[in-house]
């Protein structure tokens, strides 16, 4: 069990780690050749170009302004004076959000770390529970005399116990609400503020039900054209395109080597030759440009007759299509209704934004993904039970105390202090890094497999499983795991009757590991995040190696985004073990304060100059951090309540059971108040926002805008080759056209059309084509 001087020294080896940490990204983002590692995002936004030192040749490498390198540490105040209007603009609301999550951190954990430091500290440290405690086998130390663990049991100070907990309940609830209102406020500002997206006009239409005369393309359009008259613009189909994207990624290779080449032949006399065997070592030489053109030609023919194939191929078209309507006002309508009779047909939710769509998953038949998901959940569950095996490891290395009962041997490597503190205080936290460092894409893959449609909801998925993994492995893993390898003697020495009081003894003293594991991986772990060495090493290996155009450079560069699936998971996983073990062992607390203040001050630097958000949801992940955050209140209450039921505090136990009702309570009213402008578009809203574009832009040509923004990827461009104007554009706007059917006269039998345009059974249809009323 590690003592306070064992956690000093750990903490000092952290402290000097981050310090390290700091002055080297300070000196590398000075560098000349390191600017586009540390500043992706002013470049890909054309802000910024590569810096020009004139004079020596070293110049071009090195900074040689000694006064930069005096003022190393100003990239701090400068990550913190952006406003947050403006940074809203630079990097979009999800960006300003998750930034606000460690805001929260801090609103709730500096006035907690103050309560419960003023109060339950002198409370417990002026207790002799542990040296009085008939349980002479439990391992403790002298951390544990500031936590709960040291009051005798029955005491009457367990009252500043419950009182401190209304208080950081009451205290946390208010924050959450203020936030809620806050955040929903500023999206419903965002979402009316937003420059014309593609999303805000088009629905994602899955399930449609297939009918033997028509086509999904034609079964669409004449849906819509009846059931949405006034409203419906356009629409594209989606395909089956996996195998296209893969000859179109193979193209897109081939020209870089081609353009690669050229550029060689350009700077020298002689053409370049290459070997067509493998990995180019081996085969025969033969003219590179000639190569590749040959091979370009190839490909290309390959992708004509595929792209043939996927646009004509029935088994290629998929029952989903993205609508586009005329106003966000029919968009908000059509995507927040219910289309037909059936509840399983025509369903329909808002389009993802262009570049959140996860093009490969739309392949996947809608029917599937419920099998798929129930595989998942059949794997998740197997994956995180099978992971207590290499957490039970990481626990025997985090109590070499305890060790050393049963294996003497070991004491005189053990005694030595620094590699004692070094070993409890810094290797279990490794140890349990590494073996969850492949978890986030395993979780990703899981993700993947069971067929969401945009990156976003795969992200919120993956998080999701990633924060109930960390509850069971991290938390109740490391708790209950640990606890059993620490009081192994005391279990089998001890009557039955004695394990919940042993149990409730021992939870407070896993805050040791616990505070170890947050040095390491908050503190240390977020230093890292902004040296970003991972990055600069990339990019200078690819730089040197693989570069060959301008554009292959800006790939280098490899902004990345926020990782949401991976940085949300971890920070509430502080957000539990504070709420857990601040009434319980308040030593936690300023662990947690200053993880919070460093990864704010380092995530809003990386998010100014660095990431790149692949998409933007305007904040659609706000509720499940709400939910968390109030699911690890509801555990830290149980806790305590479970904690002074084993300390035989009975008669002020029940006081405590008020409080989770409360806070289910809380959580209901936020949910029914706010959610809803996360998951709906208020109608009143899309009506004001047509309102103000018709009369700000009243010959706009909203069809050429919306009818290629859906289209796959791997067909956009040869429509950009193709593109004209289209001549019936201002009567898609204007009034609806006749709607042709393939349906034939079914006037010799009294059976109806398998599938109406309204989705429901109706009788034949005449021959002649059905036309939607006109516009009023």
């Amino acid at each position: 069990m590690a003592t306070l001087s064992d956690i000093g020294l750990a903490a000092g080896i952290n402290i000097m780690s981050a310090f390290i940490f700091f002055v080297a990204f300070a000196i590398l983002r000075l560098q000349p050749f390191n600017d586009r590692v540390y500043f992706p995002k002013w470049y890909l936004k054309g802000l910024r170009s590569d810096p020009i030192h004139g004079g020596a040749f070293v110049r071009k490498f090195v900074n040689l302004d000694w006064k930069s390198y005096v003022r190393f540490l100003n990239w701090m105040p400068a990550a913190i004076r952006m406003p947050e209007p403006e940074l809203i603009d630079h990097a979009g609301l999800d960006s300003v959000v998750y930034l606000r999550i460690y805001l929260i951190g801090l609103k709730i954990f500096v006035p907690i770390g103050f309560l419960a430091w003023a109060v339950l500290v002198p409370v417990n440290w002026t207790s002799d529970g542990l040296q009085n405690s008939r349980l002479k086998n439990i391992t403790s130390s002298d951390i544990d005399l500031l936590s709960i663990s040291n009051v005798q049991r029955g005491s009457q100070r367990f009252w500043a116990h419950i009182v401190i907990a209304y208080a950081f309940t009451f205290l946390t609830c208010f924050v959450l609400l203020k936030e809620y209102e806050k955040i929903a406020s500023m999206r419903l500002h965002f979402l009316a503020s937003a420059k014309r997206r593609a999303d805000q006009f088009t629905v994602l239409v899955r399930n449609i039900p297939p009918d033997p005369d028509e086509s999904v393309s034609e079964l669409v359009e004449h849906f819509f054209l009846v059931n949405h008259p006034d409203t419906y613009l356009t629409h594209q189909i989606v395909y089956d395109a996996n195998n296209l994207a893969k000859l179109v990624k193979k193209k897109k290779k081939l020209q870089n080597w081609l353009i690669y080449y050229q550029n060689k032949l350009e700077r020298g006399s002689q053409r370049p030759e290459i070997k067509t065997g493998f990995l180019g070592l081996t085969g025969e030489k033969v003219d590179a440009i000639d190569h590749y053109n040959t091979e370009l030609d190839k490909l290309s023919k390959e992708i004509a007759l595929e792209r043939e194939k996927v646009t004509h191929d029935p088994n290629s078209i998929m029952p989903a299509a993205f609508v586009s309507f005329k106003s966000r006002w029919g968009a908000a309508v059509c995507a927040q209704t219910q289309q037909t009779r059936n509840p399983t047909s025509w369903l329909t939710e808002w389009a993802p934004e262009p570049r959140d769509v996860y093009w490969s998953n739309l392949a996947i038949p809608y029917v599937s993904h419920t099998i798929r998901r129930l595989l998942m959940a059949v794997a998740f569950f197997f994956l995180t039970f099978f992971f207590m095996i290499p957490i039970a490891f990481v626990q025997t290395l985090a109590s070499l105390d305890g060790i050393q009962k049963s294996a003497p041997w070991l004491k005189p490597v053990i005694s030595v202090p620094f590699i004692k503190s070094f070993i409890q205080g810094f290797l279990p936290g490794i140890a349990l890094k590494l073996f969850l460092i492949f978890l986030p894409t395993i979780l990703m893959i899981m993700a993947k497999f069971e067929g969401f449609g945009s990156i976003s909801s795969l992200e919120r998925r993956a998080a999701a499983r990633y924060y109930i993994f960390n509850f069971v492995n991290i938390f109740l893993g490391n708790l209950l795991t640990g606890t059993a390898f620490q009081q192994l003697d005391t279990f089998i020495h001890q009557s039955a009757n004695e394990y919940p009081i042993t149990i409730g003894t021992a939870i407070p003293l896993k805050a040791s590991f616990f505070i170890t594991y947050i040095m390491v991986d908050g503190w240390a772990g977020i230093a890292a995040e902004v040296l970003m060495l991972k990055p600069l090493v990339i990019y200078h290996l690819k730089n040197f190696f693989l570069v060959k155009t301008e554009k292959d450079r800006e790939e280098a560069m490899d902004a990345g985004s926020i990782g949401f699936n991976t940085g949300e998971p971890r920070i509430q996983l502080y957000f539990l073990l504070g709420l857990v073990y601040a009434p319980v062992t308040p030593t936690v607390l300023p662990f947690i304060i200053v993880f919070f203040g460093l990864a704010y001050v380092v995530f809003r630097h990386q998010i100014i100059n660095v990431y790149n958000q692949e998409y933007e949801s305007a904040a659609a992940f706000w509720p499940d951090v709400h939910f968390r955050i109030v699911v690890a209140l509801i555990i830290s209450q149980i806790v305590l309540m479970g904690l002074l039921t084993t300390k035989r505090a009975a008669q002020s136990t029940p006081f405590l059971i008020v409080l989770p009702v409360l806070t289910i309570w809380f959580h209901r009213y936020c949910k029914g108040r706010f959610e809803s402008a996360f998951v709906k578009y208020p109608l009143q809203e899309a009506m004001m926002k047509d309102t103000l574009e018709r009369a700000t832009e009243p010959s706009l040509n909203l069809k050429g805008y919306l009818q290629n923004a859906y289209v796959h990827p791997v067909f956009k461009a040869s429509l950009d080759e193709d593109e004209h104007e289209d001549g019936n554009s201002e009567k898609w706007e204007t009034e609806s056209v006749p709607v042709p059917t393939r349906r034939q006269s079914r006037r010799s039998t009294p059976v109806p059309s398998k599938i109406s345009v309204s989705g429901a059974s109706s009788p034949s249809l005449p021959d002649a084509p059905y036309r939607s009323p006109p516009e009023p």
